[in-house]
């Protein structure tokens, strides 16, 4: 196999499906809404849940990496505008 077919063996890319509460172009909320889902799943049933680690595809996919560092650095600070709470 060709090193550049063997590259794309390995990796499949791929975005979020399409979800029915967010219909609209902008995906700001949707953004936010699967970061905050992410940790409330993992808070709730743990890291190796397989459901919850669709939360986090989704919001690495949807979200700019500079929110994603802020609001990391929020919940380390305690300051996170929402409940993270399942």
């Amino acid at each position: 196999m060709s090193e550049s077919a063997e590259t794309t063996s390995k990796y499949v890319l791929q975005t979020v499906g399409f979800d029915a509460r967010f219909p609209n172009t902008n995906q700001t909320r949707n953004c936010f809404q699967n970061y905050t889902d992410y940790f409330k799943c993992i808070t709730a049933k743990g890291e190796d849940f397989a459901p919850c680690k669709q939360f986090k595809k989704a919001y690495n996919s949807l979200c700019p990496n500079e929110w994603i560092s802020k609001w990391d650095d929020q919940r380390e600070n305690g300051t996170f505008p929402a409940s993270l709470e399942p």
